[in-house]
Order: C-alpha cells, then structure tokens, then sequence
C-alpha cells in the first residue's frame, strides 16, 4: 500500500518534498527533546518513508499535455447557430 502518490503534480518541485520530509524529521526532534519517544518514532518513520517514496524512489513523470481537438470542417462551412436552428 502506498501513503504518497509520488505521480501527483505537487511533488514535482524539489522544494515541496524536502519541506515534507524536513518537517517531519523536524517533528520527530521536537518529540524526542520534549520526553516523548513514541511519537518522536512516529514522526522519525513518516519522515523515513518520505524520504523513501519522495527522494529514493522518486521517477518524475512528464507533464501530461492535453491534445489539441480541431473540428473536422471539410467543406468550410461553419455550424449553424441554436437560433437559425430554431427559427427553421
């Protein structure tokens, strides 16, 4: 099962994936400093495997492009409007 979808448009940007894993490092120090192990270890396993996922493993995608549709006019002729359709 996976957490983060390393896919997704927001972690293209170098910055956004090391403010993830830093804030969460940065949590587990906050945990341990304060007296509470556990959740310094909950912190310190999120930020390992966002480190994983995000750095180790990261395979950016290209931008997907959107393709150009382009009505298929052949004899030049453009649609008739909704009005002269009804006034006919």
């Amino acid at each position: 099962m996976q957490l983060i979808d390393p896919n997704h448009p927001a972690y293209r940007r170098l910055w956004v994936r090391v403010a993830i894993v830093a804030v969460c490092f940065g949590w587990a120090v906050v945990e341990f400093v304060t007296g509470d192990p556990f959740w310094g270890v909950l912190a310190g396993g999120a930020g390992a495997y966002s480190f994983y996922i995000l750095f180790w493993t990261f395979k950016p995608q290209p931008p997907e492009t959107a393709a150009v549709v382009t009505p298929d006019d052949a004899d030049g002729d453009e649609p008739a409007l909704d009005e002269e359709k009804k006034a006919e």
